[in-house]
């Protein structure tokens, strides 16, 4: 199986991007002139897009010693790394701190090990 790579974290492949085309390149302003003509400003965005990296139901499972990798990654303020795709696309992301790090057990159970699944959400921001 082929994984992305999240700084030196292995992620599986089918952990997927599931808002890969949710997000416009391109930034628009409107306004409205004295005349009450419509102004438009168009740009590029540069930075900024979000890369969200999510389980599903049926799959994308990581172990719990997974989790606590990535965590410990989220953890540091100001971090970047480099995320590899799977299919070999890269980005250099920070966690997005503005949105949850979540991961939950697969089978909740009382004696979690390293080895237990879990299903996560990983926001990331292209920087």
């Amino acid at each position: 199986m082929r994984h992305h790579i999240l700084g030196t974290v292995a992620i599986p492949e089918d952990v997927w991007w599931s808002d890969e085309f949710a997000w416009n390149p391109v930034a628009q302003a409107t306004t409205r002139s004295l005349t009450g003509a419509r102004l438009v400003q168009l740009g590029v965005k540069l930075k900024g897009r979000p890369i969200t990296l999510a389980s599903s139901e049926r799959g994308g499972w990581v172990t719990r010693g997974t989790v606590l990798s990535l965590r410990a990654l989220a953890d540091v303020p100001g971090a970047t790394y480099t995320l590899t795709l799977a299919d070999g696309r890269t980005f250099t992301v920070a966690f997005d701190a503005d949105r949850d790090f979540i991961a939950a057990p697969v089978r909740p159970a009382a004696d979690m090990t390293d080895a237990s699944k879990y299903r996560v959400t990983l926001p990331l921001i292209e920087v």
